[in-house]
């Protein structure tokens, strides 16, 4: 595999990421893009574009296309993963044996692993060591618009400020602005506990609930991901950016998110599973509600909102309940 300096690898030929791939080729780059699955392969080498995630955009013929993640890894320094957050750690496990002496690792995964409810950089930092550039990738971002080249802007968070700097300047073109960030644990909190809240927010929606109902659960949402990001060791500020409140807004008002038409599908008296065959796609916000629900128990945070979409999804509460147990709490300041 052809590879220069400058070019990354990105991980996991879902939707994310050959939209990440496009937007890295859109901005001067030739990045090489590995898949698992051979009919995405097929399509990706053979029609130049994502049948299965990303039907109907086109790749662009610089993006290498590969199976073989050794080969991949191999030949490059930066590496972008972008895989769900439940095979995260099987993914850095297996990237490790293969990875040059100056890799620089980067995610757009979102979410807290399960079992442990450790955020994606702890995952990374106890897999890879602490010796190991890392930055995340986050913000208010479908791939379909990314892949179109819609106008977008997002978040790179690294403690190491050139890498930061150096995978911002890798993405932005005319349609795309990256911005840079050190505080990888408010980003990431972002990325994770808004998935939960769109699906809260897509029930409500779909049980005809209201607009009223809607801003409330996005803005007392929000309270509630930054007294968790805080607590984390996040920075205030953060939850009010793009990986924050821009994120928020985005996965809870928008009927491209999975979340949001989880929540929509559960309203309608449709199952989990039933919508995540129908979505077809990894609903990030069902497995976070759980780890949500342990690391808030963990650290004595009050999620209230976040409990009752964990009581819905994993203790057969209904919406009627949840609505009265959230409106019937005690009257306080809102800050």
């Amino acid at each position: 595999m052809n590879a220069t300096a400058s070019d990354i690898g990105v991980i996991g030929a879902g939707s994310w990421g050959t939209a990440l791939a496009i937007q890295l080729s859109r901005a001067g780059q030739s990045p090489a893009l590995w898949g698992r699955e051979p009919e995405v392969i097929d399509s990706l080498e053979n029609k130049r574009c994502n049948s299965v995630f990303l039907p109907d955009i086109k790749v662009p013929e610089n993006i290498q296309v590969t199976a073989d993640l050794n080969e991949l890894v191999q030949s490059h320094r930066d590496l972008l993963i972008c895989v769900p957050s439940h095979v995260f750690r099987s993914i850095l496990e297996a990237v490790k044996p293969h990875m040059r002496d100056d890799a620089r690792i980067a995610w757009a995964t979102k979410g807290f692993e399960v079992s442990t409810g450790k955020l994606p950089h702890e995952v990374a930092e106890e897999t890879l060591g602490t010796s190991v550039p890392l930055a995340v990738l986050s913000g208010p971002t479908f791939a379909r618009e990314v892949g179109q080249g819609l106008p977008t802007a997002m978040t790179v968070a690294s403690t190491d400020s050139k890498f930061a700097e150096d995978l911002a300047g890798s993405l932005s073109a005319d349609s795309f602005r990256a911005y840079t960030s050190a505080d990888m644990v408010g980003v990431e909190v972002g990325g994770a506990v808004k998935n939960v809240l769109a699906i809260a927010t897509g029930m409500s929606d779909g049980l005809g609930f209201g607009a009223n109902t809607r801003v409330a659960l996005i803005t007392r949402g929000l309270a509630e991901l930054t007294r968790l990001g805080v607590a984390l060791g996040g920075s205030p500020d953060t939850f009010m950016g793009l990986s924050g409140m821009g994120d928020l807004v985005l996965t809870c008002t928008d009927d491209q998110s999975r979340n949001r038409r989880m929540g929509l599908g559960l309203a309608a008296g449709k199952s989990i599973d039933e919508m995540a065959e129908e979505i077809g796609q990894v609903v990030e916000g069902v497995k976070a509600a759980a780890a949500v629900h342990k690391v808030a128990g963990e650290l004595g945070v009050e999620m209230p909102i976040c409990e009752q979409a964990y009581k819905l999804l994993y203790e057969g509460g209904s919406p009627e309940e949840a609505v009265q147990v959230l409106m019937k709490r005690e009257v306080k300041p809102e800050t």
